[in-house]
């Protein structure tokens, strides 16, 4: 499960259009499965399924007539897996499609795009139109169990900025900013490398000069720091001050995106 982080603007949803030969690089190049989509668009997307951040279906088909609809273009349909996940989501293979609401059309777009069971799922905001209990539903079940279904085919690619949604699934991830890279890494490789520091002191200390850390904030006693691969050295400067407690923890990769820009500067 690749994470695709950043702001809105930064770029997401634009860099998959390229993926999808929705819309054509300025510059650069582009490569799925190692083909050239401009080159090979049937070959790319028999391959891949896509759920953009807006969806929309043919409002006087039902749910049962989409579905049959998009399995028409497909030469694999899983129907347990279609007949279950209707069943996760509530949907009523009878509704038109016109009256869905958005958090329903979300829904419905997904089923389509999962039951073909495809080797790259494209997610754009996956969760945006749905309720917090549905997305709950929606991330650990069914995109785990999507993912779990034959883990050394199957790559879910997942566009969004509620990354503490998906922190568990996450297995690599790159943030972008304007439209460039910030920071790709393994997850696990960056929760080991970014690291949190608190610190209390019994009075308030002075202005600490820490040199190395990504921030440093302090509100009376406490300091806290954020830390870049560098933290052991950083622990032995506070534990020199003697605290009367310090305390080290993983960022998680929220925090590192929080963060994103003050990485990319160092990384410069």
């Amino acid at each position: 499960c690749y994470g695709f982080f950043g702001r809105n603007g930064a770029g997401k949803t634009t860099t998959i259009k390229c993926l999808l030969n929705l819309l054509r690089p300025t510059s650069g190049h582009v490569r799925v499965f190692g083909l050239d989509p401009r080159q090979q668009e049937v070959a790319v997307k028999s391959r891949l399924a896509y759920v953009p951040d807006t969806v929309a279906f043919y409002p006087w088909m039902s749910v049962r007539d989409t579905l049959d609809y998009l399995r028409s273009f497909r030469t694999h349909w899983n129907r347990d897996l279609e007949a279950d996940l209707l069943r996760r989501f509530g949907l009523n293979a009878d509704q038109k499609a016109g009256t869905l609401s958005k958090g329903q059309r979300t829904q419905l777009a997904l089923v389509g795009a999962i039951c073909p069971e495809p080797e790259l799922l494209v997610l754009d905001e996956p969760t945006s139109g749905l309720d917090p209990i549905v997305r709950r539903e929606f991330i650990e079940t069914v995109i785990g169990a999507y993912q779990s279904g034959d883990p050394e085919r199957r790559t879910i690619f997942v566009s969004t900025h509620l990354i503490a949604e998906f922190e568990g699934l996450i297995d690599e991830f790159t943030i972008i900013e304007q439209g460039r890279e910030l920071l790709t890494m393994a997850a696990d490789d960056a929760r080991n490398r970014f690291r949190k520091i608190r610190a209390r002191f019994t009075q308030p200390p002075a202005p600490l000069e820490l040199p190395g850390a990504l921030s440093v904030r302090q509100t009376g006693r406490a300091v806290e720091v954020l830390t870049n691969g560098n933290s052991d050295v950083l622990i032995a400067t506070l534990q020199a001050l003697k605290p009367e407690e310090l305390q080290t923890e993983s960022l998680t990769l929220e925090e590192i995106f929080v963060a994103s820009k003050t990485l990319g500067q160092s990384k410069s």
